[in-house]
């Protein structure tokens, strides 16, 4: 491959261009953009590799350049931290990735190994490979409104770099499917993914949990052990629940991320971190830093690039062809039945359990009616399920509340049909009428 390093920061530049050619790689440097125009008239290149930031002539410039010019040379920005933003936007306009300052030259070569191999495994374009990537994320990742497909593509420009990824959103939204088909589409995908349920752990373990330790390094350590970290090598790390790690020890993921290293528990050693971080978190963790429980430090590192995933209540419109992918991956090859009424009554469902709580709905519909999916087997599970606003006073007060709120939901769901509405609750109509009365619901 014949790559060319354009880079105003001579020692910067001359620096990768040696790794690159000791890899193994033909490779010419240009000290700013308009010498890299100059050589891009006579000469082709597999690979652009450019600073974000230079003058006269930036990145951005010698990017649409490429686009416009040249039909498939493929272009990774170097750029600095608080360039990001601009990097993402590179990315949308064709740049194959990016890559932060500093970074050690050896972790471009994966990056061109990765350009290399889409070009062999296609006979398309660079830009029809990405087009396949997602078609395939499109089947994973399910929905026709133009937030999810804001989403798909936000995943595949994330499957394309090595940055720092933080997840957010509600319960039940699908963060870990989007951290998983991240890792599955990205270069480091035959490497290990390990997700890590930072809630799950004592706050005194987590550290050694994380990162392993010595023998020796506690009361109990008879013997070494590897952390999660060591177990990601070469591959991605997902930890979910970031916010639930200790002030104390968020310290040492913020060491991971600024210089690529570690230390076991009990060990002066470092070793090389070679790992893709992914956090997620159900919290406003800017609010968080605000009250100091999470290092604000930390949370700029991890929130490289973010995907805020919605909840189901802010694209309806996606609620049929969710009920279908489901549906299909519940009953597999078995035969099922919705009654016409049943996306109708799902549209009216607020979903604060997302999609999980869509899926598990379905599901059990699905067992308890043998496959035959109808508004009542929907109803009860929807109407549990729902809660009713945190309620405080006199106990009698609460409970009064709460069953009017019951009394109400079961009658929007029954589409005010108050035989179907008690059928729902499980209670005679008598005693479902006589209540109504007592909340001048009648």
């Amino acid at each position: 491959m014949k790559i060319l390093v354009v880079d105003d920061e001579e020692i910067k530049r001359v620096s990768l261009v040696d790794t690159l050619s000791d890899g193994g790689y033909h490779t010419t440097a240009a000290a700013d953009g308009a010498e890299a125009l100059d050589l891009l008239k006579n000469e082709r290149f597999d690979v652009v590799v450019t600073d974000l930031r230079m003058p006269q002539i930036d990145g951005m410039g010698l990017l649409k350049h490429i686009k416009n010019n040249i039909a498939d040379t493929a272009v990774i920005m170097m750029t600095a931290y608080g360039s990001i933003p601009l990097a993402v936007q590179a990315m949308k306009q064709g740049a194959f990735t990016f890559i932060t300052k500093p970074f050690r030259n050896e972790t471009i070569i994966p990056l061109l190994e990765r350009i290399r191999d889409d070009r062999r495994a296609s006979t398309g374009t660079l830009r029809d490979k990405i087009q396949a990537n997602l078609a395939d994320i499109e089947s994973i990742i399910v929905g026709d409104s133009a937030i999810i497909r804001d989403i798909r593509r936000m995943v595949e420009l994330c499957g394309r770099n090595d940055a720092t990824i933080l997840l957010t959103g509600e319960t039940g939204t699908g963060k870990d499917l989007i951290a998983q088909t991240v890792h599955d589409i990205s270069h480091r995908r035959s490497a290990p993914f390990v997700k890590v349920n930072c809630s799950t752990f004592p706050q005194h373990l987590i550290e050694s949990e994380l990162f392993g330790h010595a023998k020796g390094a506690f009361t109990g350590a008879d013997q070494p052990k590897n952390g999660k970290f060591d177990v990601a090598q070469g591959g991605t790390i997902y930890l979910d629940d970031v916010d639930d790690i200790p002030l104390e020890h968020q310290v040492k993921l913020l060491g991971v991320i600024e210089e690529k290293v570690y230390e076991r528990v009990g060990s002066p050693m470092p070793t090389e971190a070679d790992i893709r971080i992914i956090a997620s978190t159900k919290k406003q963790l800017l609010a968080e830093t605000r009250k100091g429980t999470f290092r604000s430090d930390l949370y700029y590192r991890l929130n490289v690039l973010h995907l805020n995933l919605p909840p189901l209540r802010k694209h309806p419109k996606d609620l049929p062809v969710l009920v279908d992918h489901l549906l299909g991956r519940i009953a597999k090859e078995q035969d099922y039945s919705l009654a016409d009424d049943v996306m109708a009554f799902l549209s009216t469902h607020t979903w604060p359990g997302n999609v999980r709580e869509l899926a598990h709905a379905l599901e059990r519909s699905f067992l308890t009616g043998n496959g035959d999916i109808t508004v009542d087997l929907l109803a009860t599970e929807a109407i549990l399920a729902d809660p009713a606003p945190t309620q405080t006073g006199p106990f009698k007060d609460v409970v009064m509340q709460t069953e009017r709120e019951l009394l109400e939901r079961a009658l929007m769901h029954a589409g005010g049909n108050k035989s179907a509405a008690a059928r729902l609750l499980g209670m005679k109509f008598s005693t479902f009428r006589d209540k109504l009365a007592r909340h001048g619901l009648f």
